[in-house]
């Protein structure tokens, strides 16, 4: 592929092969551990888990009421039982009912032995220990069924899903104390540019404040994943590659930001390819062409533009699936929906773009989408406008206000 846009000779990879590559060159980690269920959230399960109870672990009440057996409800017409007792949450009713007896019942109590029926307390009427009970009274209503959630010995959750709040929940009603998951992945990063500082420090003419480990610190805070934040390094060849290949000896990866385009301080390629192996280098997209991916070792290495908008698009696009599928977690495809473009956007065909955008959602259902401001790779203010990128193919030359555009909406996106 022709990257018209600078007019090279050089092909540019295009991002389903990038993409495609990656999911070739990376696997699964196959070590695990057991944690404790509260330490469990978005852990990737390595072994599926069953149940040991039912759930629900009794008959019960769905209302508080009055139980009783179906059997005294005769041809629908109202009907009168005696008051044996009282089902309580947590206190269950000791005996067993006889013919012609009803319990009093709170929501959740075991149903007393004998009884398959619940009708609400506003639909009785109580004289003493008497209980009168309309006509049309419905039988075997308003009950839990022991295993109607979940039965004993059945599936609750299965490898290698990725634990959620709900499936927490789920597996803390089944008693499960502890699960077996993933071990996190080991993942070190850091920025790279004698132009860059830290947030916090003066800032002279040709410096920059380092914004990138703030999006990488970010896209990073998941519980699957083990992070070591390795700061700024100079553009300095011996010591970027003393770093590097010190931090490969015990990370499955490495990501780093910027010098790895082709100005004279651009090591990144360059030790990667005298150091470990590069897989590919330049991609047929804008913003984020200059990234590198390969390996030092056994470790993977994913090379990302240095300015930010491009660091945000790679990352999403080509290095979050690969963590995903290095953990172990399923993958998925991102959600992408069809928009109205309301503005003219300009492009150049030859590579595939990310353009920043604002999706809305009209009263009458359809999506229309604006652009969210300058396109420029260096531009963060259009991107924190943003909820959604714009996403224009290759072959693309332009759009104009009123044609369809796929749109991939951001997280937050409501």
């Amino acid at each position: 592929m022709i990257d018209a846009c600078n007019q090279e000779s050089e092909g540019l990879l295009l991002v389903t092969e990038a993409q495609e590559k990656v999911k070739k060159a990376v696997h699964p980690i196959v070590a695990s551990e057991t944690v404790v269920l509260k330490n469990a959230a978005d852990r990737v399960l390595s072994k599926s888990v069953y149940s040991p109870i039912n759930i629900p672990y009794d008959n019960n009440a769905s209302m508080d009421g009055y139980a009783f057996a179906s059997a005294d409800i005769i041809n629908a017409r109202p009907f009168t039982l005696k008051l044996a007792g009282t089902s309580w949450a947590g206190k269950p009713f000791p005996g067993t009912l006889q013919a012609g007896q009803c319990v009093r019942v709170f929501t959740g109590a075991v149903l007393p032995s004998g009884t398959d029926s619940v009708v609400m307390q506003e639909q009785v009427r109580t004289e003493g220990q008497v209980v009168h009970f309309p006509a049309n009274t419905l039988p075997q209503q308003n009950i839990r069924a022991a295993g109607e959630d979940i039965q004993q010995g059945g599936l609750l959750c299965a490898h290698p899903k990725k634990l959620s709040m709900y499936d927490l929940a789920l597996l803390a009603a089944a008693g499960i104390y502890e699960v077996t998951v993933k071990r996190k992945i080991r993942i070190a990063f850091f920025s790279t540019g004698d132009e860059v500082i830290h947030v916090g420090q003066a800032l002279d003419s040709g410096k920059i404040f380092d914004s990138n480990r703030y999006l990488l610190g970010e896209f990073l805070k998941d519980a699957s994943y083990s992070i070591t934040d390795m700061g700024v390094i100079a553009d300095n060849k011996q010591l970027l590659q003393d770093s590097l290949i010190n931090a490969a000896k015990d990370h499955d990866i490495i990501i780093t930001t910027g010098g790895a385009s082709v100005g004279d301080a651009d090591y990144i390629k360059e030790i990667l390819a005298s150091s470990g192996q590069v897989n590919f280098w330049k991609l047929a997209i804008k913003p984020g062409k200059p990234m590198v991916f390969g390996n030092l070792g056994t470790c993977h290495f994913f090379g990302l533009p240095g300015n930010p908008v491009s660091v945000i698009v790679t990352f999403q696009q080509i290095v979050a699936p690969a963590l995903r599928q290095i953990s172990g977690a399923p993958t998925y495809k991102p959600l992408r929906m069809t928009a109205t473009c309301t503005h003219v956007l300009k492009k150049i065909p030859g590579r595939m773009e990310w353009q920043r955008g604002i999706l809305t959602h009209g009263d009458g259902g359809d999506f229309s989408v604006s652009s969210s401001g300058g396109q420029g790779s260096h531009i963060l203010g259009s991107m924190s406008r943003a909820n959604c990128f714009i996403i224009l193919p290759v072959e693309c030359d332009g759009i104009n206000a009123g044609d369809k555009v796929t749109v991939e909406p951001f997280g937050r996106f409501i």
